[in-house]
């Protein structure tokens, strides 16, 4: 796009004017880096504020851009008086004070979604959910690019979504977060999907209903919605007058598993037998329709698609098989960061389960465990910051076991498990408690469990 229609788009669309427009970015990790470069090609004024002493990617920023201003160490209000838009990156909350309060103001909040929705001249597809929406994305990538349609994929996985167009691609698959969507206004992809919806983040939502109302926010314009009919908050965000597609595990829709023959099926024809693909868990088969779903949408090709789901291993730290030992399996799902990705965790699981979970709850309900911990689990071992809300929770149904670090809990499940059950690490919790994300954590469960395994071989 050239560089005066893309100006012009921003006015319209944003009230962006160039000479005018003074832009404060909250926030300089990657998305706020991707910000600074895009505003800066535009000739666009700005500055950065974080709340960090030394934030992540300040060097990088000084090296590039040494004359843009920087205020670290707090939210200094001096420069939230004199801007005119806002942009804060998806990790800073709108309800922080000085923040809110540059809102109520007038100040007007943009997004790096917004620009990249004003810069784009191709189709977008839009993903969010509470879980999943990594696998589809990536599923989409890989779907793409089999069916030789140069695809990029990022927004809340991997490259931030302005960085993405340096790729220029025929087709961009964006995953959003909720705290994405919340301050996104413009973004209309052509097709897009919530999987699924279940509490999360609810320290920085005010309830699921305000929580929902985010996600459905990827619904804007008139773009085909793909629903997923097993959710009924999910399906209430149905609308007249738009093409909808829906997809299920349970019951008969556009995109379903027919449980008698094992099958996908796709607008009532078979599209890949269930034993072709490598993902385990009926929640994977739900992400695999929602992706087929988005992929017809947008007219990959159906053999192009195929090859790509009988390619696809899954993702790193989801439902990942590290190793089988004395006849129990081990599973990291350390990415399972919320209640609903645990259920849907032990709920694909065959096998009788020891749950390793715990960590930061995020302000969720530990009891939403209940229903499926009882059928699925022998014991659970818990650990992290609200280990002991786990525990409370799940103490009158089975045995819970407290311990304090990851090696602890891979000892006490190696005690607890036997020849053809399964131990499962599927946190339920964010992971910033203990361990630097998630993958951190699923790295040290991989380092734990291998430690088994090769005193497991020493002994045969």
């Amino acid at each position: 796009m050239e560089t005066a229609e893309l100006l012009t788009r921003l006015e319209q669309k944003l009230g962006l004017q160039q000479q005018q427009a003074k832009v404060l970015i909250v926030g300089l990790g990657t998305t706020g880096l991707s910000v600074a470069r895009f505003l800066k090609n535009l000739d666009i004024q700005f500055a950065m504020v974080d709340s960090r002493d030394k934030p992540p990617l300040i060097d990088p920023l000084a090296d590039e851009m040494p004359d843009v201003a920087v205020f670290s160490g707090g939210f200094d209000s001096a420069a939230f008086e004199v801007a005119t838009h806002l942009l804060v990156s998806p990790g800073v909350s709108l309800q922080q004070e000085t923040i809110a309060k540059a809102i109520r103001s007038g100040l007007k909040v943009i997004s790096d979604i917004d620009l990249f929705a004003c810069a784009v001249d191709k189709p977008v597809i839009g993903v969010t959910g509470s879980n999943g929406k990594s696998t589809v994305t990536t599923l989409l990538g890989d779907m793409g690019r089999y069916t030789g349609v140069n695809t990029a994929i990022g927004g809340n996985l991997g490259i931030p979504a302005l960085d993405l167009l340096k790729q220029d691609a025929d087709l961009y698959v964006l995953e959003l977060s909720s705290f994405q969507l919340e301050r996104t206004s413009v973004l209309e992809p052509v097709a897009a999907t919530v999987l699924n919806v279940s509490a999360d983040h609810m320290d920085r939502h005010a309830g699921i209903e305000a929580y929902a109302a985010e996600k459905k926010r990827i619904f804007k314009g008139n773009g085909i919605c793909v629903l997923n009919l097993d959710d009924p908050v999910v399906m209430a965000m149905q609308e007249p007058n738009r093409t909808c597609y829906t997809f299920s595990v349970k019951s008969q829709a556009d995109y379903y598993w027919a449980q008698k023959t094992d099958e996908l099926m796709a607008q009532g024809s078979p599209f890949i037998a269930r034993a072709e693909l490598k993902l385990e868990g009926l929640h994977n088969v739900a992400n695999v329709l929602a992706a087929i779903a988005l992929g017809q949408a947008v007219g990959l090709d159906d053999e192009g698609m195929r090859k790509a789901l009988r390619a696809f291993n899954g993702l790193e730290h989801r439902m990942q098989k590290v190793a089988e030992i004395n006849g129990v399996s081990w599973i990291n799902d350390s990415k399972a960061t919320n209640p609903g990705a645990c259920i849907a965790a032990l709920n694909g699981s065959q096998e009788k389960v020891v749950l390793i979970a715990g960590g930061d709850a995020k302000g969720a309900a530990m009891t939403e465990l209940t229903e499926a911990v009882q059928q699925k689990c022998k014991a659970v071992v818990a650990m992290g910051k609200d280990a002991e809300q786990i525990e409370a929770a799940l103490k009158e149904i089975l045995p819970v076991y407290r311990v304090k670090n990851m090696r602890q809990a891979v000892s006490q499940a190696d005690k607890l498990a036997e020849t053809g059950e399964r131990v499962l690490l599927s946190p339920a919790c964010a992971s910033l408690d203990q361990y630097k994300n998630y993958m951190e954590r699923g790295e040290r469960f991989i380092q734990e469990v291998r430690k088994l395994e090769e005193v497991a071989c020493q002994g045969s």
